[in-house]
């Protein structure tokens, strides 16, 4: 059995948290609280696992966001 051709980029398409929030240099536990509001594009959520996708996170910034964490909506 043969594997799979691999990609010339070998980074994977869906990060896990602790990754993405490294790629944007933030506190994990400040990302989770970012997703639960909704403030974060490109989640997928596979039971208890979440996923971020690599390319939205490359692309978006977040003080697109919406408003910030402990700031109340009107």
């Amino acid at each position: 059995m043969s594997e799979p051709a691999q990609p010339k980029d070998s980074s994977p398409s869906f990060l896990t948290v602790d990754e993405a929030a490294e790629l944007l240099r933030v506190n994990r536990k400040t990302l989770y609280e970012a997703i639960r509001l909704g403030q974060v594009p490109g989640v997928v959520r596979l039971g208890r696992c979440v996923r971020l996708s690599r390319a939205t996170m490359l692309s978006w910034s977040p003080g697109q966001g919406g408003p910030a964490l402990k700031e109340k909506q009107s």
